[in-house]
């Protein structure tokens, strides 16, 4: 109820859409700019099926139908949690989500999508993407030698780079921990960036490493959109199917495999809990396998060698019995 002209007058709530832009305008501010985009992301999702209902028209069943129609066009649950995480924060901010607590529930997520690819499996990839597209190939070593996310790789800038010490440095990140974090280059990474460099000889510090081009037109002061065409056609040609962040989880995995110690990939890679990095960790089983035979102790006289003779010489069940 609000007073108008002397007279008390009920006023309903926004639209959806309305409340939504009152909303991002009020919180982006305090959030990082990839938070920012995630959030847009998903409120572009949310408006075609939200956007004109007032807020007091919204009922839970409409955001299980909404939950439904994403799952049936194939959107993981991860990310139709995260759209609907959206919705709740601007109905929490009309103070109107207290009637859907209880009724509305996240659905669940896969924590085993990720992959780590198998040494022929890269080998095949970094083959692949060196024939079909050398911006591709420079950032796929990267990303199979530093754990750089996309987004880390495509906004790199020369200044970034020191090619003296051997070093990079991440800019703005996905998290705290992960922005500004120091990346040493091992040989791999380093001949493929000063191989990148060489093709670039008049480019300024301040200059993206991964140029935006289209039309032939070529933009160094804007990061590139990605490689989506080269990389699918990488992956045709290598012969299985990945994603680009699966290069993050193969390399965390071969940081671990190589006796790493925890706080080191965690450095290496920007994670902040031993929980978070075990999700991008997976041990192979040739990996598992040399850790045991590592440990492996031959006895200097077989163990169960007598017992066995007793066997076979037709002792009573007695001498059977260490064998149970």
């Amino acid at each position: 109820m609000e007073r108008i002209g002397g007279v008390k007058k009920r006023v309903l709530p926004p639209t959806f859409e309305i409340a939504a832009k009152r909303w991002l305008d009020t919180w982006e501010p305090t959030v990082a700019k990839n938070t920012q985009g995630i959030a847009r992301l998903a409120l572009k999702h949310l408006q075609p099926f939200f956007g004109a209902k007032l807020l007091c028209d919204i009922e839970s069943g409409d955001i299980q139908d909404y939950q439904r129609s994403r799952l049936q066009a194939g959107v993981d649950g991860r990310t139709v949690n995260i759209e609907v995480g959206k919705l709740r924060q601007v109905l929490k901010a009309n103070d109107m989500w207290t009637a859907f607590m209880g009724k509305v529930k996240m659905l669940r997520e896969r924590h085993d999508i990720g992959k780590a690819l198998t040494p022929d499996q890269e080998a095949a990839l970094l083959a692949a993407a060196a024939k079909s597209d050398s911006a591709c190939y420079t950032a796929t070593m990267l990303a199979l030698n530093t754990t750089m996310r996309a987004k880390e790789i495509r906004e790199l800038r020369w200044e970034q780079v020191d090619f003296m010490k051997r070093e990079l440095e991440i800019g703005e990140s996905k998290t705290a921990a992960s922005t500004n974090r120091l990346i040493p280059l091992n040989r791999a990474a380093l001949k493929a960036l000063a191989h990148w460099a060489g093709r670039l000889p008049s480019a300024d510090p301040k200059h993206y490493v991964f140029a935006w081009c289209e039309n032939r037109q070529v933009d160094p002061t804007r990061p590139t959109k990605g490689w989506r065409t080269a990389w699918r056609n990488a992956l045709k040609q290598a012969g299985f199917k990945c994603r680009f962040l699966d290069l993050r989880h193969t390399t965390i995995t071969r940081l671990a495999e190589g006796q790493a110690s925890d706080q080191t990939i965690m450095s290496i890679a920007g994670h902040v809990s031993r929980e978070m990095m075990e999700r991008y960790s997976h041990i192979r089983t040739e990996g598992k396998r040399h850790a045991l035979d590592a440990i492996a102790q031959t006895p200097e006289q077989p163990v169960f060698e007598d017992v066995v003779h007793q066997i076979e010489d037709g002792d009573s069940d007695a001498t059977r019995k260490p064998l149970n």
